[in-house]
C-alpha cells in the first residue's frame, strides 16, 4: 500500500460506483424505519415480527461482513462486490412481493448478506486503488459521506413513494437501482485480491454467524420477559462465541486474526463502530415510529429527524478531511461518541405535544459526531491491518457496527414498547438507556486506548 499504483490501477475509477453502491445499501437499510407501521399492518406482523423486520438486515450484515471481506481478499473484491449487489437487488424484489412476515424477514437477511459484500469489498477496493495520504483521506471521506447520503435518500424515498401499499414500491425501486449499478461496477472497478492466497475459515464463519444469530434471537425473544427459551438462546450464543474464539486461536488462517485485537487502533475502530450501532443507530430506527404513533405526525414529518441526522453527517464526513488534527486512535473516537450521546440526550423529555424540532435538533447534534466518526472509523479500519487484509479490516469494522445495530434496535424497541404507559414514556426511558450505552462505550474506548499508550511509553 506504500508503493505507487500500477498503470492499470491508476486508470481505474472506482470511487463513484463504490460510493453509490454504499449509499444504496444504506437506502435499503433504512427503508423499513419509516414504513414499519404500514409494513407490519399489511403483513400481519406481531410485536416480535416487528422487531425482526427492523433488525433482520442488521443481522445479515453483521453475519456476513467479515466473511465477505475475507472472500474478497481471496476470490477478488470486484467479483464479490458485484455478487453482493445482485443478491441485494433480488432480495429487495422478494420484499416487494412478500405476503408473510417470515418471507419478508428472510429476504431482509439476504439483503444484509448482499449489502455486506458491497460494504466490505467496496472499502477494500478504495484502499487498493488509493495510496495512504491525501488521496486515501479524500476517498474514505467521500465513502463516509455516502453512508449519510444513503440514510438521507432512504428517509426521502419512503414518503416520496407513499402510494399504493405505502411500502412495497420503495423495495421495488431499490431492486431496480441495485441491478442498474452492476454494469458501472464491472466497468470502473479494477479487480484486486490479496497477494498471498488463503483459505476461508468455514468453521470460524459458521460459529460467528451462530453466535450473532442466537444472541439477537435471545434479545428478541426476551421482549416479553426472561423465560426458558430466552436463557437457552443466550447460553447457546455464549457457547458459540467461546467456540469461535477457541477455533480462531487454533486454525492457521483464522477468519479474524486474534493478533489484530492487540492493535490499539483496530480495537478502538471496531469498538467505536459497535457502540455507534448499538446507540444512535438503534435509536434512529425508532424515531419514525414514535413520531407517527406517539406524536401523531405523517410520514414526511416523521422522516425529517432522520433526514436531518443523515444530511448533517454527510457534510461533516466531507469536512473531516480538513481537520488539522490527524484524528487517529482512541481519543478522538471516544470524544466524538460523547458528542453523539449528547445529541441523544437532547431528545429526552419528549411529550405528546412536543414539536418535531425537538427530535430534529437532537439528531443534528448526533449527526455532527456520527459524520466525523464515519470518516475516522472507515480510515482506521483499513489503516490498522496489513495491506493484504484490507477486506478483512473493513469487514470486521462493519461487522461490529451492524451487530451493534441489530442489538441496539432490538433493545431500543423492547424498552420503548414496554417501559411506561405510553410510547412516549417508553421513548424517554429507551433514550436514557441508549445514551448510557454510548457513554459507557466511549469511556471503555478511552480507557483501553490510554492503557495501550501507557504501555508503549513504558516500552520506550
Amino acid at each position: 500500500m506504500n508503493v505507487k499504483p500500477s498503470s492499470s490501477i491508476a486508470t481505474s475509477r472506482p470511487l463513484a460506483p463504490v460510493t453509490l453502491g454504499t449509499a444504496l445499501v444504506l437506502v435499503t437499510y433504512v427503508t423499513p424505519m419509516a414504513t414499519i407501521p404500514a409494513t407490519a399492518a399489511d403483513l400481519g406482523a406481531g410485536p416480535a415480527a416487528r422487531a425482526w423486520i427492523l433488525s433482520s438486515m442488521s443481522l445479515g450484515l453483521a453475519a456476513a461482513l467479515l466473511a465477505s471481506g475475507v472472500m474478497g481478499d481471496i476470490l477478488g473484491r470486484r467479483r464479490v462486490y458485484v455478487a453482493g449487489s445482485i443478491a441485494m437487488a433480488l432480495a429487495a424484489a422478494v420484499c416487494a412481493v412478500a405476503q408473510e412476515p417470515i418471507v419478508f424477514i428472510a429476504a431482509r437477511v439476504v439483503e444484509g448478506v448482499g449489502g455486506a459484500a458491497v460494504l466490505a469489498c467496496g472499502l477494500a477496493v478504495l484502499a487498493h486503488r488509493y495510496p495512504p495520504g491525501p488521496e486515501r483521506i479524500h476517498a474514505t471521506s467521500v465513502w463516509a459521506a455516502s453512508v449519510g447520503l444513503g440514510i438521507a435518500a432512504g428517509a426521502v424515498l419512503a414518503p416520496a413513494l407513499d402510494v399504493g401499499s405505502g411500502w412495497r414500491e420503495a423495495y421495488a425501486v431499490t431492486a431496480v437501482l441495485g441491478l442498474a449499478l452492476v454494469l458501472p461496477s464491472l466497468l470502473r472497478i479494477e479487480e484486486s485480491a490479496a497477494a498471498a492466497p488463503r483459505n476461508l475459515d468455514l468453521a470460524g464463519s459458521g460459529l460467528l454467524i451462530a453466535a450473532m444469530t442466537l444472541g439477537v434471537s435471545a434479545l428478541t425473544q426476551g421482549r416479553g420477559g426472561v423465560d426458558v427459551p430466552t436463557v437457552a438462546l443466550a447460553v447457546l450464543s455464549a457457547v458459540s462465541f467461546v467456540a469461535f474464539v477457541l477455533v480462531e486461536r487454533r486454525v492457521d488462517q483464522p477468519l479474524l486474526d486474534p493478533a489484530l485485537l492487540r492493535h490499539p487502533r483496530f480495537r478502538a475502530a471496531t469498538g467505536g463502530s459497535f457502540v455507534l450501532g448499538a446507540g444512535i443507530i438503534g435509536m434512529a430506527a425508532f424515531i419514525p415510529t414514535v413520531a407517527q404513533v406517539g406524536l401523531g405526525r405523517g410520514l414526511w414529518a416523521a422522516s425529517l429527524p432522520v433526514l436531518a441526522w443523515a444530511g448533517v453527517s454527510v457534510v461533516t464526513s466531507m469536512l473531516a478531511r480538513h481537520v488539522p488534527h490527524p484524528l487517529e486512535g482512541s481519543r478522538p473516537i471516544a470524544t466524538l461518541l460523547v458528542l453523539v450521546a449528547g445529541g441523544q440526550l437532547l431528545s429526552y423529555g419528549l411529550q405528546a405535544d412536543s414539536s418535531m424540532w425537538r427530535l430534529v435538533v437532537a439528531m443534528v447534534v448526533a449527526g455532527v459526531g456520527m459524520g466525523v466518526l464515519n470518516a475516522v472509523l472507515g480510515r482506521e479500519a483499513i489503516a490498522s491491518v496489513p495491506p493484504a487484509s484490507a477486506g478483512t479490516g473493513s469487514g470486521a469494522n462493519q461487522t461490529a457496527r451492524y451487530l451493534g445495530a441489530a442489538c441496539g434496535i432490538t433493545l431500543f424497541v423492547t424498552v420503548a414498547t414496554h417501559a411506561g404507559d405510553t410510547i412516549i414514556d417508553g421513548w424517554n426511558t429507551a433514550v436514557l438507556v441508549s445514551a448510557t450505552l454510548t457513554l459507557v462505550g466511549a469511556a471503555a474506548i478511552a480507557l483501553t486506548g490510554r492503557t495501550s499508550h501507557a504501555h508503549r511509553t513504558e516500552s520506550h
